[in-house]
């Protein structure tokens, strides 16, 4: 075998017709994986499959599914198990962005829709995800890989943005329960505390916030979106099998500023 070749592996990846989730999918398609990209968009949907398809490794397929209604998680496990037969690897990355409310003027549909989407959204995707890995039990790919994708947000202090952190920090308690839990089935949790990437997402903030955030990354740049392909790859692999319950920033140095 290769190094890093995932040929015969099946990752799902949430949110993944683009932003970071796109970047992470190509990674794991160059490296030989099926990816199966659940997402709301369905024109989206097909033109982040076709580009995985055209790289001509690992297949992908696009399934309908917003992980805010568990119904819809569970039927896109199944339609994910008919169509590649088995999940190697979850990587819960469909959220939300914050709603730009200070904390006095923050209301209840604020607050629950961001903790729903970014936080219950990736507990019920890994309900459904490991029940598939528990019952299959450890196969060349070893037991399973749950990586979410969380924020530097999580741990360090940004105006305007209590739900996004807090809906972010959740998910990291989330991870090291995981990680612990599901350690008898060889089952990892890991998350990525990303920091500024130039996304559709990000592009709807403020202009000013990006100015800032360059000058406050030690790094002085945002992240690049090549980098989260061998990222993506490496945490998919056997490679990092003894990693688990870790919650990483990858964002140039941020954290740390």
């Amino acid at each position: 075998m290769e190094l890093f070749d995932l040929t015969g592996h099946v990752s799902v990846v949430t949110g993944g017709n683009g932003g970071l989730g796109l970047g992470m999918a190509r990674g794991l398609a160059k490296a030989g994986s099926s990816v199966a990209i659940w997402g709301r968009n369905e024109e989206k949907n097909r033109a982040a499959v076709d580009e995985l398809n055209a790289l001509g490794k690992g297949k992908a397929a696009a399934i309908n599914c917003d992980v805010a209604d568990e119904g819809q998680i569970e039927a896109a496990m199944a339609a994910t198990l008919e169509h590649f037969g088995k999940v190697d690897c979850c990587f819960a990355n469909a959220g939300i962005g914050g709603t730009g409310l200070a904390i006095p003027d923050m209301t209840e549909d604020a607050w629950q829709r961001v903790m729903t989407v970014n936080t219950e959204g990736t507990a019920l995707t890994y309900k459904h995800v490991t029940r598939h890995m528990i019952e299959r039990g450890p196969n060349e790919f070893g037991g399973g890989k749950l990586i979410a994708t969380s924020s530097g947000q999580s741990i360090m202090g940004v105006n305007r943005s209590s739900n996004y952190a807090a809906s972010k920090a959740a998910v990291n308690g989330l991870t090291r329960g995981a990680a612990f839990e599901l350690a008898r089935y060889n089952i990892t949790a890991n998350a990525l505390l990303f920091g500024y990437y130039e996304t559709d997402l990000t592009a709807q903030a403020d202009p000013k916030f990006a100015e800032w955030m360059s000058k406050r990354i030690p790094l002085r740049r945002p992240g690049d979106h090549e980098g989260l392909e061998g990222l993506a790859v490496f945490f998919a692999s056997r490679y990092s099998d003894y990693i688990t319950g870790q919650c990483l920033p990858v964002d140039g140095g941020l954290c740390i500023s």
